[in-house]
């Protein structure tokens, strides 16, 4: 009986985080840029049933010991758990806005299957992230930051001075102003699914400069678009909602065989 509510209980629990990570997605379905989540599911450890009480059990020797065996039932699962949220880095669309300091990547052809290209800049603390969002803008120091003002970052890992919002960026990412020219810091990671949300539009994880035979385009005045499906996560949220009401019912109906296995079966007279 207990077992059904610990099962019930984490079917709620799971869907309830599935949900959170769902209704994020919609939140940032207009931030440029961002990945959206995936969770995944997992099922606890199955436990096998044996028969017990039985008249007909069978018997075998060992060392001249005997021990009964248990006709086997079946198994019963003991409930799911949210195993892990990942990033979805699909391509997002590209979006024109006209805005100079707007940049969008483009993924062209990657070494590995799982590769993929980011934008390299430096957190408040002063350490290397990664983000997709192109929506940079100039400081008030004439250097090229993100909307949160994190310093864009060149391929030697220096903060890009433009002094002020004219400027050009080449399709190959050279970013050109009247007093020099510098390559934007575009950073190759081969697994992207060892790449972790760290909030901001940042990334964490293991990147490198480009290798050969990745490629990619910068479009100046453009930007890369959320991946969110909105409607696709919309039905997704439904149909979290109606699992999570459906194991809500179970743990109503146990509580109440509960209720009367105490009030009802217990009682004496």
């Amino acid at each position: 009986m207990l077992r059904g509510f610990y099962t019930a209980a984490s079917g709620m629990i799971s869907q309830q985080r599935q949900q959170e990570a769902l209704a994020n997605n919609i939140a940032n379905a207009n931030t440029p840029g961002y990945k959206a989540d995936q969770t995944t599911l997992r099922a606890f450890p199955e436990l096998l049933l044996k028969e017990m009480g039985s008249q007909e059990r069978l018997s075998t020797t060992q060392g001249g010991l005997q021990f009964p065996i248990q006709k086997p039932i079946g198994s019963i699962n003991t409930g799911v758990y949210v195993q892990e949220t990942i990033p979805n880095f699909v391509q997002g669309d590209i979006r024109e806005t006209g805005i100079a300091t707007d940049i969008a990547l483009v993924d062209g052809t990657m070494p590995d299957d799982a590769g993929s290209l980011f934008f390299t800049v430096q957190n408040e603390a002063g350490e290397v992230r990664y983000t997709r969002n192109g929506n940079f803008t100039v400081d008030g120091e004439g250097l090229l930051v993100t909307n949160q003002g994190y310093y864009v970052l060149d391929n030697a890992g220096n903060p890009i001075e433009t002094n002020g919002m004219e400027f050009e960026v080449s399709s190959e990412g050279v970013l050109q102003t009247p007093e020099q020219a510098v390559q934007l810091g575009i950073s190759y990671t081969a697994d992207v699914n060892g790449m972790a949300k760290e909030g901001n539009d940042l990334f964490t994880g293991d990147a490198e400069q480009i290798p050969e035979g990745a490629t990619f385009s910068i479009h100046q005045g453009f930007l890369e678009q959320s991946n969110v499906d909105t409607l696709q996560t919309m039905t997704d949220m439904m149909n979290a909602y109606r699992m999570f009401e459906t194991n809500q019912r179970v743990l109503r109906a146990y509580d109440e065989s509960m209720g009367k296995a105490v009030s009802e079966i217990g009682r004496i007279g």
